[in-house]
């Protein structure tokens, strides 16, 4: 999953499966028999869905080891040959991530090991970092930042709805009542955009990327019609249950669901969404949902079990805020760190964040390289909404050290830089020293 900022960086972002330290190590002849399972996928697809082969250079990366094993070559002589795959060691200097990445002289597919057992996730794990390679070159940006609207409480009851009726769109057995549920999910989405204007050029940036990318996953990554419905089922039930925020992580299950009823009801999207466009506005337009609409949530909401979600989902909203007055008492109105992104590498997982507003987004989890060095953080750290700065709270003391720790991060410092006075009392910034 790869993310382009507003700057001339590289932001690398995490797979929404947790990685343990516990993991096996990466086993080369393993991890060769799965780069066979990736070429057989790509050749099986030829090409068709995007008009461009998904085959190429790919990296399998142990995050503990940093261990790689690959299906090529390097062109900088960093991977040796080994048993019919190329291995070697991925420097410290590199994010490891589920994302598309140049390194050693060569664009990459990189994916996190251990893959996926079951074949069908792992599959289309593979299709869908695979499509990130290729993206760009088919006029696809790589883009897209958090959507605020989805963490809050009618952000997600909307949302929930919507994947709901996708679910049901894709589980019907006659046309009349899969247009009926698709309409179900466009209205959903409609009362979402009214409520939010923003709503719709955030939402539409994020599925244009991951979400055409899992679309691609589940596409490529299964050969049946039966085991692609199977999986989009998957995708619009598994995140509900494990994502605490939709802020970053909505365009999984949606993607896929969008694009296999375009499928039906639009022959010849891909092309056309490549000049723009999202995957929920050209299905409106093939099935004449009018979504300027108002439609009545409350009554649509009854055919998917939509008063105990709501009550679900109000639960939630105030043990969310209980968190967000912590985060803010720690990132924003008390003492902190602040430090600026230039060319920066970051790795994240983007099913546990908290938006703060205007303030940013708290990931509670995340590992930045920049200028200055590197930072750990494992207790909350605040993205600016334009991702030019990022908070911590302030250090423990200060210290001439080039290992600087707080609560909830340890850093790292690169060979000239140091604390400096931040703009208020207790506050404290980053500079080279003179």
């Amino acid at each position: 999953m790869l993310l382009r900022s507003a700057l001339p960086s590289l932001v690398l972002v995490l797979a929404p499966f947790a990685i343990g330290a516990d993991a096996p190590a990466i086993d080369p002849a393993l991890a060769g028999r799965y780069l066979q399972e990736a070429a057989q996928l790509c050749h099986a697809d030829a090409g068709r869905l995007w008009g461009k082969s998904l085959c190429g250079p790919t990296l399998l990366v142990d995050p503990v080891t940093r261990r790689v094993v690959a299906n090529q070559a390097d062109a900088e002589g960093r991977l040796r040959a080994e048993g019919g795959v190329y291995v070697g060691q991925l420097p410290a200097d590199q994010a490891i991530a589920n994302t598309a990445v140049p390194w050693a002289g060569v664009r990459w597919t990189e994916m996190l090991w251990p893959l996926k057992e079951d074949p069908a996730q792992r599959h289309t794990v593979m299709a869908h970092e695979a499509f990130h390679r290729i993206q760009a070159s088919l006029g696809l940006p790589l883009d897209g930042r958090d959507s605020p609207h989805m963490d809050t409480l009618e952000g997600r009851y909307t949302v929930q709805l919507e994947w709901r009726a996708l679910d049901a769109a894709l589980a019907a057995k006659t046309d009349a009542e899969r247009r009926a549920r698709a309409a179900d999910a466009l209205a959903f989405r409609a009362a979402r955009y009214q409520k939010f204007p923003e709503a719709e050029q955030a939402e539409t940036a994020l599925e244009r990327n991951e979400g055409l990318a899992e679309y691609t996953g589940v596409m490529v990554g299964n050969r049946t019609p039966a085991e692609q419905v199977a999986m989009a089922h998957w995708d619009l039930t598994w995140h509900p249950k494990n994502d605490a925020t939709f802020a970053r992580s909505f365009a999984y299950p949606s993607g896929p669901a969008y694009g296999m009823l375009l499928d039906r009801y639009r022959p010849g999207w891909r092309k056309a969404i490549v000049k723009g466009g999202s995957p929920a506005g050209m299905l409106a337009e093939a099935l004449h949902v009018d979504m300027a609409a108002k439609p009545d949530v409350a009554k649509l909401a009854a055919r998917y079990d939509g008063p105990a979600l709501l009550a679900s989902e109000r639960a939630r909203a105030a043990a969310r805020a209980r968190q967000a007055a912590k985060y803010t008492a720690q990132l924003v109105t008390g003492p902190v760190l602040k430090l600026p992104l230039k060319h920066m590498k970051v790795q994240f997982n983007p099913s546990n964040l908290m938006p703060l507003g205007d303030a940013g987004t708290v990931y509670p989890t995340m590992q930045v390289i920049d200028d200055w060095g590197s930072i750990e953080v494992d207790g909350g750290a605040l993205m600016d909404p334009d991702w030019t700065l990022l908070t911590v709270a302030a250090p423990a003391s200060d210290t001439t050290s080039d290992t600087l720790r707080g609560q909830g991060w340890t850093m790292k410092l690169a060979p000239g830089w140091q604390l400096a006075p931040g703009e208020r009392k207790g506050d404290r910034t980053i500079a080279q020293g003179r």
